[in-house]
């Protein structure tokens, strides 16, 4: 049996007629800028969402940047986010001219440690993003207390967790801007790149909407610089035909995740716990290798025809990135212990109550 981390033929074959169909009408009425298709999308996505605007743009890092920008983030700012996570995260940051400040994750749900939030704001903080990993909501309600307190903005990094609820609401209604990927392998994604922020404020929206435009008010008359970053009408086309199944997948992978948990409960490895009262969306399903047994693990799996990744391997303090930041393994001792025993398996909506036994019994016969 071989069996993928994911299967985006599979979702294809699912839903062939309504994609071929999609990207026909596009192709047929030639709207690959704008036009019917994206506007239809955002109003969509941003119901979805739950708040009332949607900006589609070219990559999920580039909706972090400008939602970061449209709220004045730039040179002599700080912003904190989390030390595990893509680079897209930090580095949209740091785009923005302003210093990318780490703190440590809580090694449960490894997403960012919410006690460790408050040491680290200094007179130079402007903005909190909290990075929603593996599709568990970040504890929003102790970040927006201490964003309130100390007036700051919260961008929200979604980028694995679209359709996540946190205390019963959607992520997107808890933060100032919340950014989405909607790169392929993602719970919604596209054929190529593409991404969006949403956010309740008509103004941010306006603004991020024509920064994303080369700040044009309108053709060839332009505000301010911006940059031009876009959500073309195909890849609108497709999300619209995919968006009508999204809660019927992320079902499907909330069913493979208790699966998984159920099956591996005496396994030698240690499973996903999501927080209470949330619908985490499980982009990926992620265990723990203690004892410096991962190569072992992965091998042991491989051979056996399962694939597996590792998300991620090098926590982003410790990047060659941010050497210039001179951070020591002492500096978070979470996310560095994490970042050497994490392991991802196999997770998409389309698969099975089998395949997941058998992963199972395969992680069962492995032996330290």
């Amino acid at each position: 049996m071989n069996i993928p981390l994911v299967d985006l033929k599979a979702q294809y074959q699912s839903i062939k007629s309504e994609i071929d169909a999609a990207m026909q009408d596009v192709i047929s009425k030639t709207a690959f800028i704008g036009g019917p298709y994206l506007a239809s999308f955002e109003s969509g996505f941003a119901e979805f969402c739950g708040v009332g605007h949607c900006i589609g743009v070219g990559n999920g890092t580039d909706a972090l940047f400008i939602a970061l920008k449209t709220l004045g983030v730039g040179i002599g700012d700080e912003v904190i986010t989390v030390a595990n996570s893509f680079i897209a995260t930090s580095e949209a940051i740091t785009q923005t001219g302003a210093k990318v400040v780490f703190t440590d994750i809580d090694p449960v749900t490894y997403n960012i440690d919410v006690n460790q939030l408050e040491n680290k704001i200094t007179a130079k903080t402007k903005a909190i993003v909290p990075v929603h990993l593996y599709g568990q909501p970040a504890d929003m309600e102790p970040i927006r207390v201490l964003a309130k307190m100390h007036n700051l903005y919260v961008v929200g990094d979604a980028a694995q967790a679209h359709g996540a609820m946190y205390h019963g609401k959607p992520i997107s209604t808890l933060a100032d801007f919340t950014c989405y990927s909607f790169y392929p392998g993602k719970n919604l994604g596209a054929y190529g790149d593409g991404g969006a922020m949403v956010t309740d404020n008509p103004e941010w929206a306006a603004k991020a909407r024509m920064f994303a435009n080369h700040g044009r008010a309108k053709k060839y008359d332009h505000d301010f610089e911006g940059v031009n970053s876009r959500l073309d009408g195909l890849q609108a086309a497709i999300l619209s035909a995919k968006l009508n199944h999204l809660d019927e997948w992320t079902e499907a992978r909330r069913r493979n995740a208790y699966l998984y948990n159920e099956f591996l409960k005496n396994a030698a490895v240690i499973t996903p716990k999501e927080m209470e009262d949330i619908r985490a969306v499980y982009h990926l399903y992620v265990v723990r290798v203690r004892d410096g047994h991962r190569e072992k693990y992965q091998e042991h799996l491989k051979a056996a025809g399962i694939s597996t990744g590792v998300h991620y391997p090098i926590s982003l303090p410790y990047l060659n990135a941010y050497n210039y930041l001179g951070h020591t393994e002492n500096d978070f001792p979470e996310a560095l212990k994490a970042s050497r025993e994490i392991v991802s398996l196999p997770m998409f909506a389309e698969l099975n109550a089998g395949q997941i036994e058998y992963i199972a019994s395969i992680i069962g016969q492995f032996e330290m």
